[in-house]
């Protein structure tokens, strides 16, 4: 192998990603496809590592994958305006702000449930009679 040509499990390792997700984010066009070595391994450089971890670290944000592949691209050249970054950013930030207000919302509702729970039998628990379907 290559000097600083690493293996897939330790580029696995090193960005904390699953080997099946490597291989899909390469599949998709994410992440380049690696050169292979003799034996036929794929072997990663360090501009894969930095790729990946870009990627990670915009998923554990929760970018979409298209938010992802569209940051990466324009992440690509360096030297254009970051308007487009910043658009990007502040429309997951306003579905952020909404997935924030509909967890309020839910933990209202979750707590008003609790809150008129009593001990007894099931068939006397709010909580149940909450999540049943409703009649039709």
């Amino acid at each position: 192998m290559k000097a600083g040509a690493i293996k897939i499990g330790e580029l696995a390792r090193a960005t904390g990603t699953k080997v099946e997700t490597i291989r899909f984010y390469e599949k998709i066009g994410l992440l380049a496809e690696p050169s292979r070595t003799e034996g036929n391994y794929r072997a990663y450089g360090p501009a894969h590592l930095g790729r990946l971890s870009f990627i990670r670290r915009s998923r554990d944000l929760g970018f979409s994958l298209d938010q992802v592949r569209a940051l990466l691209s324009l992440s690509d050249d360096r030297n254009q305006p970051c308007d487009a970054i910043d658009l990007i950013a502040r429309e997951h930030l306003r579905a952020v702000d909404a997935k924030i207000a509909d967890l309020m919302a839910l933990k209202q509702e979750l707590q008003s449930i609790v809150g008129q729970s009593h001990s007894g039998s099931v068939s006397t628990c709010r909580i149940v009679e909450a999540l049943e379907p409703l009649p039709h």
